[in-house]
């Protein structure tokens, strides 16, 4: 199928996958819908309803994504985040993440990422690999995804601390 399209249109679809497949399972649970009756007339609501809240996850997905590019490669393998760049990175467990920021005084901004008696682990949003941290982020106890979106698409540069586990104390205070 590449041979038919030109990069920029395979990469452009490529990027609206999700909103698109959820876009058609909407599409069928309305057809659904609308020509039946019963138990099948409940069955196009829920579809049309798993469809709504795949759009939902797609369209925060999207927004997430911070463009390519960038240095280094992000590798996620079970609950471990990799960060391996041109002159520096760091492996940090998910399950020992302390803090998230996004420090966006860099070009490109980066990801922080705050573990007990570990240097931060800093991640440019545009490193190969680095959509796959949204899964990664979302999963982490009372995070806002909104808030954290927002911030993304904030120009001013500064660091935000987007998630913090309870109970630890401020990222900021330490000593690195």
């Amino acid at each position: 199928m590449s041979r038919f399209l030109r990069p920029e249109a395979t990469q452009t679809l490529a990027r609206w996958q999700g909103v698109l497949v959820s876009l058609g399972i909407i599409a069928l649970g309305a057809l659904i819908l609308l020509t039946s009756y019963g138990l099948t007339f409940w069955l196009g609501c829920v579809i049309a309803g798993l469809g709504t809240i795949s759009l939902v996850a797609a369209a925060q997905r999207m927004r997430f994504a911070g463009g390519t590019g960038g240095p280094g490669v992000v590798q996620i393998d079970e609950g471990a985040i990799g960060y391996f760049g041109p002159l520096g990175g760091g492996v940090i467990a998910r399950s020992e993440m302390t803090a998230l920021a996004l420090d966006r005084n860099g070009k490109p901004a980066h990801w922080v990422l705050s573990q007990p008696e570990q240097d931060d682990v800093m991640i440019p949003l545009t490193a190969a690999g680095a959509d796959a941290l949204f899964d990664v982020f979302a999963a982490l106890p009372g995070i806002r995804t909104e808030r954290m979106l927002a911030e993304m698409r904030r120009k001013d540069a500064g660091r935000s601390i987007l998630w913090q586990r309870p109970g630890t104390a401020s990222p900021h205070l330490r000593l690195t």
